[in-house]
């Protein structure tokens, strides 16, 4: 498979955090009871008329601002038609040959070096509502008895981004989706909750030879809302795609339906494309012409970005170090405690590996992780300052045993007590030196410094019988 190469690119959807739908009044309620929150106009009675939702444009150029987007000065809502259950109007309002985002990229930082996604368009466009299944056990359309429609979804605000086909395996795709993800939670544009349907992406996989030109058919996968499940699919698709040109056959391009329990993906319908969808200017809405003063000031509100603060850490710490810690959320705890003196490097594992808290606390967090207390005091520190304001006076007097005359006969008595281990240690298994340390720790009542029963327990079993 060597010789092929993956081509995939994304569009993810994401619901925006506005308080209306996208073209009416109507609350948006992820909890309200089936067919609550609906009006005329979401509903496509006639003669109901839409209004675009401001807010909505708002958070559609500020995610276009922090991935380099052309902002437009002339953005067109057009009618995207086709036929389903769950759209009442018979189309969707949507953006297609003039939306509001333009050309952009997102920078993906790795350890191997910057990964770069060119962005074609991130447009807004209003959701469909949701199709039920009842009466299967998948709660799929295949085996259900019937299908019924909840209409309180349908208008909510969606924007969609899409990618470039610049990704080639499903680690690169997952980067990049996380770390867009992690953007637009950061900006406050949605909650980007994939078990909740608030972000899904399709996506789009062919393969062709390697140093190949142009593109092959390719098939896009609707709807994937799990990141494991994108990644596993993806590599199916690329799996079956490969088998399917070497034995001849013709790859059609078509959607397909991911099934995790087979791990295959199975032929859905074929694929449109734009003519299919014989979009046009919609009637009812004025273009979209954003004052350049509102573009500069949603510029302005934009905070450090989490791409930028992984290739900042990075300079300081392993770059593998500096992506967990942006995308766990945990790094600015991390510049709390470096900013007290701690290297940054022990201020990132003691983020990852501690629970949040608060920011006041920080000087005294540090003063502590400093001095060689006790793990019970340390655990105490950080347990309490996630809900109230410490004081490092009150845990530096409860020092760690560090005295190797104190800690050695304790050390010579557990490896007397536990032979078997002793000879298994020695026979190769270094694991078990965490055994022989929590054994010291149990015994001293937690009050011995593991890093120094670490080290005289190592050089005790190197020492000859």
């Amino acid at each position: 498979m060597s010789e092929w190469e993956p081509v995939i690119g994304l569009e993810v959807h994401a619901h925006l955090k506005t308080r209306t739908k996208m073209f009416c009044r109507c609350e948006l309620d992820y909890g309200a009871h089936e067919n609550s929150r609906t009006c005329p106009v979401c509903l496509a009675h006639p003669g109901a008329l839409p209004v675009a939702n401001e807010r909505a444009i708002e958070l559609t150029i500020k995610l276009g601002l922090a991935l380099e987007c052309e902002i437009a000065q002339h953005a067109v809502f057009a009618r995207k038609n086709y036929f389903y259950p769950d759209l009442p109007k018979g189309y969707q309002i949507s953006q297609y040959e003039a939306p509001l985002c333009g050309r952009g990229r997102l920078v993906i930082p790795t350890e191997a070096g910057d990964e770069v996604v060119g962005i074609v368009r991130a447009h807004l466009e209003e959701d469909a509502a949701k199709t039920v299944h009842a009466g299967g056990a998948t709660g799929r359309s295949v085996g259900a008895t019937a299908s019924l429609v909840d209409f309180n979804r349908g208008g909510t605000p969606l924007l969609e981004i899409v990618s470039e086909p610049d990704m080639h395996s499903a680690d690169e795709a997952l980067r990049y989706l996380r770390l867009l993800r992690q953007t637009i939670v950061e900006l406050g544009i949605s909650d980007a909750e994939m078990e909740k349907g608030t972000l899904r992406a399709d996506v789009n996989v062919s393969v062709r030879k390697r140093g190949e030109e142009g593109f092959r058919p390719r098939w896009e996968i609707k709807n994937m809302n799990s990141f494991t499940f994108i990644g596993r699919a993806i590599e199916a698709a690329v799996r079956q795609q490969v088998a399917a040109h070497e034995a001849g056959e013709v790859v059609a391009q078509s959607t397909y339906d991911y099934d995790a329990d087979t791990d295959r993906l199975t032929v859905h319908r074929s694929k449109e494309e734009a003519d299919d969808y014989r979009y046009f200017p919609e009637p009812d809405l004025v273009p979209v012409e954003p004052p350049a003063e509102l573009v500069e000031r949603l510029r302005g509100e934009l905070p450090e970005l989490p791409g930028a603060r992984i290739a900042r850490l990075a300079k300081n710490i392993e770059p593998q170090r500096a992506i967990e810690l942006v995308m766990t959320g945990n790094d600015r705890k991390a510049e709390l405690l470096a900013a007290q003196g701690l290297p940054l490097a022990t201020a990132a594992a003691v983020a990852l590996n501690r629970g949040d808290f608060l920011p006041e606390n920080a000087p005294a967090l540090a003063a502590i992780l400093q001095a060689n207390v006790t793990r019970e005091a340390l655990d105490r520190a950080f347990t309490t300052s996630a809900t109230e304001s410490i004081s490092a006076a009150d845990y530096l007097a409860q020092a760690a045993v560090s005295d190797a005359s104190a800690l050695l006969p304790v050390i010579e008595s557990i490896i007397a007590a536990n032979p078997e281990q002793v000879e298994t240690y020695r026979g190769g298994k270094e694991g078990l030196l965490g055994f022989f340390v929590g054994q010291v720790m149990k015994e001293t009542g937690g009050k011995a410094d593991p890093k120094v029963v670490s080290r005289l327990v190592r050089e005790r079993l190197a020492a000859p019988s």
